[in-house]
């Protein structure tokens, strides 16, 4: 979990923008340090997440929540990687569900950045020398696509072109109920929920940021004994925020089926699955040096193809969009 520190402003204290205030306590190194945290919405005043124009009163409780540091001495590690595309610029890979993309508290070996060091001498640097090559990430248990940079030239190409909107990235996710329509688009946005530091929220705070996510129903299941029906959907990003797709999908009351932190947690009626049925299929963007269009496609992993075939059944229509993608999404028996 994150450390927490506590202040209390005193009257000397007053007056100072938060950011600049943060920066001057002892336990931070920096104003940008501060400036960070306050973005986060790890930053608390008077028990409401902070923005950091704020103008510090006396009397005020600040709350800071530290994210855990992590070890920057990172070792190489022989973990096999399934890796779909390579050349000197860049890798595309299949991230298989349970592995942490990058070192947190309580991961701090046997991640995907060990596995990348052991694989590769060459990563870029610019996100950190804890996360090497890292361009976008992918939560733990979600499994599919990413894009690795081995160079810094690469690194910040992709990184633009992810702030420009310009990578197609979609998911495949099974979620709770029925949902009628056929496209949908949820435009929320999205930041630490102010009651609960671990999950991420649709909030209205000077610390949110803003996330899209559209969907495209593929097929919808019969209500059973222990459920009220499923809706198998593929999901594209726009913007890539923290949880997004399953905190979207939980927001307009269809949370993804098996999801531990925002679902329904019961095992019948998450098909008994130990992890969220949520997959990146799909992986399309223009070359970082040659400009070439890459498009890669990564069907299902067996555990999320086996619930869907126990589903076949129970299942009440499949769209035109389901008809084209599941071949696509369906490994082969």
């Amino acid at each position: 979990m994150s450390e927490r520190y506590t202040h209390t402003v005193r009257g000397e204290e007053a007056g100072s923008r938060l950011d600049k205030f943060l920066g001057e306590l002892d336990f931070l190194v920096s104003r940008s340090a501060g400036q960070k945290l306050v973005e986060t919405g790890n930053v608390l005043v008077n028990g409401h997440v902070a923005s950091k124009h704020h103008i510090t009163r006396a009397g005020e409780r600040i709350e800071v929540f530290m994210p855990p540091s992590v070890s920057s001495d990172l070792e190489p590690e022989q973990i096999p990687l399934d890796i779909r595309f390579e050349d000197e610029h860049m890798i595309v890979l299949s991230k298989p569900a349970g592995l942490v993309v990058h070192p947190a508290k309580g991961h701090y070996s046997g991640t995907l950045v060990h596995a990348l060091l052991g694989h590769s001498a060459s990563l870029g640097t610019l996100q950190g020398e804890d996360r090497p090559g890292i361009v976008h990430r992918l939560d733990k248990d979600t499994s599919g696509l990413m894009m690795v940079a081995k160079t810094d030239s690469a690194q910040a190409v992709l990184s633009d072109a992810l702030r420009l909107r310009t990578i197609e990235r979609r998911y495949v996710t099974l979620v709770h109920g029925y949902i009628a329509a056929d496209t949908g688009l949820v435009d929320a946005p999205l930041g630490r929920n102010p009651r609960d530091r671990m999950r991420m929220a649709v909030v209205d705070l000077p610390s949110s940021k803003q996330a899209v996510t559209t969907f495209r129903v593929m097929e919808r299941y019969m209500a059973g004994r222990y459920d009220d029906g499923y809706t198998l959907a593929e999901c594209k990003l726009y913007t890539g925020r923290t949880h997004q797709i399953r905190v979207h999908m939980t927001y307009i009351k269809h949370p993804v089926v098996g999801d531990p932190l925002y679902g329904r947690n019961h095992p019948k009626a998450d098909l008994r699955l130990d992890r969220q049925f949520l997959h990146a299929y799909k992986l399309s963007f223009a070359h970082p040096v040659t400009g070439e269009t890459l498009t890669f496609l990564d069907p299902l992993p067996e555990d999320l193809a086996r619930r869907l075939r126990d589903l076949e059944p129970e299942s009440m229509n499949r769209t035109e969009v389901g008809e084209e993608l599941y071949p696509i999404i369906m490994p082969p028996k």
